[in-house]
């Protein structure tokens, strides 16, 4: 029983998988090239979003590289405590 649920559920997800597939065959073609002439402003728009994800990512990285170098160094000293025979 366990099997023949496990066999419906994937040709489910599959078949749900392949609606914008079996979609874009109805349409004959896209066409991109209104993409690619939209202009300077565009690009100029695009290159500003992309200044902001950077913007924002090097200081993330920053703090993620301080964190682990803090998390690193504290378990260090915990080792060190630990190995430290008592009398």
């Amino acid at each position: 029983m366990k099997t023949t649920s496990t066999v419906i559920a994937t040709v489910t997800m599959l078949l749900a998988s392949l609606t914008t597939a079996i979609a874009s065959v109805a349409a004959n073609h896209v066409d991109t090239s209104l993409t690619f002439n939209s202009g300077i402003l565009v690009l100029a728009f695009a290159g500003f979003l992309a200044l902001v994800v950077i913007a924002q990512l090097v200081p993330a990285l920053i703090s993620l590289f301080g964190m682990i170098k803090h998390a690193s160094e504290e378990s260090k000293s915990k080792e060190a405590a630990s190995s430290v025979p008592s009398k």
